[in-house]
């Protein structure tokens, strides 16, 4: 089974990368760009067929390791 998980930053958290970003697409003309916010995609594997379980081992990935759940949320995708 096939899966995505999408980390991103929680609302309220600074995200100095994204303004770097939204500062040079306005350098380049992208002028209408208001807000941008930095995240990773995780593209994973795995072995497991029951959808169930699925989600609840990548949950558990997403809070043990793969985001910091301080300051960063994540969504899970099965493909």
């Amino acid at each position: 089974m096939q899966a995505r998980m999408i980390v991103t930053l929680r609302q309220g958290v600074l995200d100095p990368a994204g303004e770097a970003v939204k500062g040079s697409l306005a350098q380049l003309g992208f002028e209408t760009v208001e807000a941008v916010r930095l995240g990773k995609v995780i593209e994973l594997e795995l072995s497991e067929t029951n959808e169930a379980e699925a989600r609840a081992s990548l949950e558990e990935m997403g809070n043990k390791l793969l985001a910091n759940t301080v300051i960063e949320d994540f969504q899970i995708e099965l493909l």
